[in-house]
């Protein structure tokens, strides 16, 4: 176990019951500048970090309209992977082949999966964002939405700014604060940050280098095991228990050879392992087997179609076929997903926020009913299933 230096073990603490969000926003700054001093920085540093600080009215608005995750695995995939972003990767995979080479010896990541993030998430370091950093972390953690998460990442930006690797009117990244090639938070480089390129100073934002290397670091340390896949294209018997799939049922690779389910191309790697079967648009359309290392990319993203997209991508770049899409039965639109989710919560299904998302908790509450009302329980919520709720 790492243990960090006091002072900064005791800002990147979990929020306490007495911090506070929302208020005067200058008054919460004030707050923020005094637990910065209780925390040991010296005053210069603390006054030097909150100089300047706003309120971004544009960071809370783009907090609030993240409507493309409403989009169903097909269209999002369809719309993030291009040929061109293959063909970038690949050259991308050339140009830094040396340094994939020490992550691959290091970390055992293959490069398929960082080159995979790195082009959703600034399409290869050509947009890494424009929202000054330290004003999108203030405003966040000032938002009482999810202060939990973004208060740490200041002090996280302070000790940054302490090492001479944040400036805190210069630093831009992404709304929710994520910085460099392939938006890291604060937090995260401070604990994850490789100087890869051997110039002293972590720089995620112009060294890919850099970047890889902690990103790399990043997805260790988060449970990444070595030399291992995370994701095959497979194809399901007529007749599959659909009851026994979902990201949370997972089954030995034996087992669902024994059920019929075979990879489209190659063969399933050990029957010791574990994998759950993924039906993202039900078991009309495209199939997956999702293995241990699939659950590490929900500790990089929350969304399950942003996940099961990255992961596939990282499959095209190691060669794989596209997918085969199948003919999914129709899905249900933003308003419909609303619906469905406020009867499923009324029903006393926990589907977390209503958001029109199909996330893992509404796909596990639609499963649910399908199974009670005798329809095929794939957690593709479709207008039938709708109309039977």
């Amino acid at each position: 176990m790492r243990f960090l230096p006091f002072t900064i073990a005791l800002a990147l603490a979990p929020l306490s019951a007495a911090a506070q969000c929302g208020g005067e926003f200058s008054n919460f700054v004030l707050g923020l500048k005094n637990e910065a001093i209780s925390a040991g920085y010296d005053q210069k540093t603390v006054n030097d970090f909150f100089r300047g600080v706003r309120k971004d009215q544009k960071v809370l608005n783009a907090d609030r309209a993240q409507g493309v995750f409403q989009k169903p695995f097909i269209d999002f995939s369809r719309r993030l992977i291009s040929q061109n972003r293959i063909d970038r990767g690949q050259a991308m995979s050339s140009k830094f082949d040396s340094v994939f080479r020490r992550i691959e010896t290091t970390y055992g990541i293959d490069r398929g999966v960082l080159l995979a993030f790195w082009a959703f998430e600034t399409d290869y370091g050509a947009f890494q964002g424009d929202f000054n950093t330290r004003n999108a972390l203030v405003t966040l953690a000032h938002d009482c939405r999810r202060p939990e998460l973004f208060r740490p990442q200041i002090f996280a930006a302070i000790e940054l700014f302490s090492k001479g690797d944040f400036d805190p009117n210069k630093t831009t990244g992404a709304w929710a604060g994520e910085i460099g090639m392939v938006q890291m938070l604060p937090r995260d480089i401070l604990e994850n940050g490789v100087d890869a390129d051997g110039d002293g100073h972590v720089t995620l934002k112009t060294s890919a280098p850099d970047a890889l290397m902690s990103a790399a670091k990043m997805l260790s340390e988060l449970g990444w095991s070595a030399d291992q896949p995370w994701l095959q294209e497979v194809r399901i018997p007529e007749g599959l228990d659909l009851s026994e799939t979902g990201i949370t049922n997972k089954r030995l690779i034996s087992d669902w050879r024994a059920k019929g389910v075979q990879p489209r191309t190659g063969d399933l790697p050990f029957d010791d392992m574990n994998a759950a079967l993924i039906l993202p648009q039900g078991h009309k359309g495209p199939a997956f087997l999702a293995y241990p290392n699939f659950d590490v990319y929900f500790e990089w993203n929350q969304s399950f179609t942003y996940v099961l997209t990255a992961a596939y991508f990282a499959t095209r770049l190691d060669g794989a076929q596209v997918y085969d899409a199948g003919q999914p039965e129709t899905g249900l639109n933003g308003t419909q997903m609303k619906q469905l989710q406020q009867r499923l919560q009324a029903k006393g299904y926990d589907v977390g926020k209503i958001d029109g998302i199909l996330g893992a908790k509404t796909r596990q509450a639609v499963q649910a009913e399908q199974s009670r009302l005798g329809l095929p329980a794939d957690a593709w919520p479709t207008p039938e299933l709708l109309n039977r709720l």
